[in-house]
């Protein structure tokens, strides 16, 4: 019999380790149905595990983890039919064309083989692959490769899908193209679970985030929520010279949330109301001479995962839209 649950993807205190090393300590989240909901963390937060462990491909040392209502160690059969996942690794047929591939997916499914044919068809036309459908993917870019694999995660039509990491290795357009497949798919119904490191994504895609540190929840919430609670507004100032550098460094002692020596700026919180930025500047450049600029930045989630994990997000993974 089912479990009535209105979460698609729910973990109480799940724990595992690996070789003595704990990588999830307790962890408990639960991701809505339809929805689409991001993992984010630095590198062995436990992001990968999680993933794998709701997808039945590891099992817990501790703790309970459901998806749809099927326990995930119980009813493994009935988990792996309603689930889909695309690993980091593409897990492709190198000798196989790309359309042979994804007839290939869409037979082991039970699809009979004319509507594996137009499955596959459809798919390499929404992923951009249409021209290369017919060439092996031995002689795929690796952007192609991540294209096709993720293509092949949605031959079965799943109920539930994961994305550990999906747009890596991933161009700007190929990118944009998967985050109009996952508003489409959360907009049908299907629940979407995605790890990623590009704070821009999580921050344009999920309806919620879970920030994971130490294989523990850090946090969870809306983007907006997460920068009002951890995120801060940011008065940055760059200074004359060295002398007046110091200067205000000094005058701001442990209050300096970041500072830059050889292009003489530093940063310090505020809230990005007129009169407390206002305050600040005359508290530290009182006679008007030592600041040549200044500039109020908004919150952002590379801020709420440097105060959650006490580091910043890889320069490389901030903006997506830049790589």
């Amino acid at each position: 019999m089912e479990t009535v649950t209105t979460a698609a993807v729910e973990t109480v205190a799940l724990r595992k380790s690996f070789g003595g090393v704990v990588v999830l300590d307790g962890l408990t989240m639960r991701v809505a149905r339809g929805s689409v909901h991001a993992l984010l963390g630095p590198n062995g937060a436990g992001k990968t595990t999680t993933v794998r462990i709701l997808a039945t491909l590891a099992a817990p040392d501790g703790g309970t983890a459901r998806v749809l209502g099927h326990d995930v160690v119980r009813d493994r059969r009935r988990v792996r039919r309603t689930i889909s996942l695309a690993g980091q690794h593409a897990a492709l047929d190198d000798h196989q064309t790309g359309a042979e591939n994804l007839e290939m997916m869409a037979r082991l499914t039970g699809v009979p083989r004319a509507a594996a044919r137009r499955r596959a068809a459809d798919l390499l036309d929404r992923f951009d692959l249409a021209a290369a459908g017919g060439r092996r993917v031995v002689t795929y870019s690796g952007g192609m490769r991540r294209r096709l694999d993720l293509a092949a995660s949605l031959v079965g039509q799943p109920s539930v899908i994961f994305l550990d990491e999906p747009t890596t290795g991933l161009d700007p357009r190929s990118r944009r193209g998967l985050w109009e497949v996952v508003g489409e798919l959360a907009g049908a119904g299907v629940t979407v679970l995605l790890t990623t490191q590009y704070l821009e994504e999580a921050d344009r895609l999920a309806d919620r985030i879970s920030v994971l540190h130490g294989g523990r929840l850090a946090a969870e919430g809306t983007a907006t929520e997460l920068k009002q609670r951890f995120g801060a507004h940011r008065l940055e100032l760059t200074l004359r010279d060295t002398d007046r550098f110091a200067e205000v460094a000094r005058r701001l002692g442990d209050r300096v949330a970041n500072r830059d020596p050889a292009r003489l700026e530093l940063e310090v919180s505020t809230d990005g109301t007129g009169p407390r930025v206002r305050h600040l500047l005359d508290e530290v450049d009182p006679d008007r001479r030592g600041i040549t600029r200044f500039h109020v930045r908004t919150a952002t989630l590379d801020d709420v995962f440097l105060t959650l994990t006490g580091q910043s997000a890889p320069a490389d993974r901030r903006e997506a839209a830049g790589v």
